[in-house]
């Protein structure tokens, strides 16, 4: 019997992302309306949904991980998508990082507002800058930081690098067992892992609540007239991380024979979710769901993506490149040849550090400068002038770092020869088929 089509008005009703513009609306309403009530609202909306977000995550990476690895039968398998990601990252991010130099450059958005350094607030800052700048920087730091203390930390507080650790140790371990033994293990996990997912899925209705808390809460307390000298900063941003997105990451599509528009339309309503929330967990288990489903291999999805999520920020690397830039315009900071090169350098390491520190971008950009002082000259008490406009930047960075990750693992996918492109071209050209959330 042939299917009737939904009226509009009933595919919308029973649209999640439908819901989510709304709550987005309604949020940036009662945020202009009444600053007040809306700047209040984080803990009861945002909060709950993100830490429900957080239990969440870990055990699915995990199980992901775990299966998808004892699905390749072999580690030379597993060192070939793990080598083929680690040069595909350090390549792109450090790409990011020269772009982000380039565009504070040639757009200069912090020229001509003559920031003075002994007028700064400093105290505004200190709770972001008690990072060691030598840690932040060692490399030993960032590696000994993905070994956890024990093992139900990582899943508590959604320490991805953490629980990427011990599900690959447990998954090598499981390839030594016995098939018998381990083809169990492994019905097993299946079965937690969707399990997990249904979770995921009940939790995901509440999404608009969040977002509706979320926008109430950025205009509330930050408002529109605390950024209006920052817009252009914010307008350089984007158009730097499009030129990435559509530029440099098009061109490596169009080599690839994928249409990045069509890639982008088919993780659509997991980029809204993350422009909505400004958190990328609300989305990494259902993002390596859906390329899983669309054909790429399940060890790929697996491992590409939570390691993406630490080590291939892409839009975070811009931001913090174009914040330096920026901050040494604003405060007449000059910056010579060598300076540049530190920075781009610092920033190859310290970005990578964000995977040890708690905290966001933000924190890794107060870090960096800390580490730059000697070089550069710019004293990490600047970063309080982004203060107010580093919630906006964070959307942008966010729906950035989740476009490079999906393309960083189609891309390590075709390289690999992981994946069934029948399939994978038949999601691009219907991607309501394939829809998670």
């Amino acid at each position: 019997m042939e299917e009737v089509p939904l009226p509009l008005y009933k595919k919308l009703f029973t649209s999640l992302a439908f819901w989510v513009i709304i709550g987005l609306i309604f949020g940036i309403c009662l945020g202009t309306i009444s600053p007040h009530h809306a700047s209040n609202l984080k803990p009861y909306t945002i909060d709950p949904f993100i830490k429900s977000l957080k239990f969440l995550v870990g055990p699915i990476i995990f199980l992901t991980i775990i299966t998808g690895i004892i699905g390749l039968e072999s580690l030379k398998t597993l060192g070939s998508i793990g080598i083929k990601s680690f040069l595909y990252f350090e390549f792109f991010s450090t790409i990011a990082l020269i772009i982000g130099v380039c565009f504070g450059e040639i757009f200069t958005p912090g020229s001509g507002l003559h920031f003075a350094i002994d007028a700064l607030d400093s105290s505004l800052v200190d709770k972001y800058t008690h990072i060691d700048a030598k840690d932040i920087s060692s490399i030993s730091h960032i590696f000994l930081s993905a070994i956890p203390k024990d093992p139900i930390t990582p899943f508590l507080h959604a320490q991805t690098l953490q629980v990427l650790f011990m599900a690959i140790v447990i998954a090598i371990l499981l390839l030594f067992t016995p098939r018998k033994w381990r083809m169990k293990v492994v019905d097993f996990l299946n079965i937690l892992q969707k399990f997990f997912f249904k979770i995921l899925i009940l939790l995901m209705y509440f999404s608009p609540i969040a977002t509706f808390g979320a926008m109430a809460f950025l205009i509330g307390k930050f408002g529109f007239e605390s950024i209006y000298n920052m817009l252009f900063l914010l307008f350089v941003m984007l158009l730097a991380c499009s030129f990435f997105i559509f530029g440099i990451l098009g061109i490596l599509c169009y080599f690839a024979k994928v249409n990045i528009f069509k890639f982008l339309r088919l993780i659509g309503q997991e980029i809204l979710m993350v422009f909505a929330t400004s958190s990328s967990e609300s989305v990494l288990a259902p993002l390596m769901k859906k390329l899983e489903i669309s054909g790429i291999n399940r060890a790929v999805t697996g491992l590409v993506i939570p390691t993406g999520y630490s080590f291939n920020l892409d839009c975070t690397n811009i931001y913090m490149a174009l914040s330096v830039i920026f901050l040494a315009q604003a405060f007449d900071i000059p910056l010579s040849l060598e300076h540049y090169i530190e920075v781009v350098v610092i920033l190859m390491i310290t970005s990578k550090g964000a995977v040890g520190v708690t905290g966001s971008g933000f924190i890794v950009l107060a870090g960096t400068l800390q580490a730059l002082g000697t070089g550069a000259g710019i004293p990490a008490a600047c970063v309080v002038v982004l203060l107010g406009v580093d919630k906006f930047m964070s959307e942008i960075r966010a729906c950035g770092n989740l476009c490079g990750n999906a393309v960083a693992c189609l891309i390590v996918a075709i390289w690999d020869k992981k994946i069934d492109k029948k399939e994978f071209y038949r999601a691009l050209e219907n991607p309501k088929k394939y829809q998670v959330l």
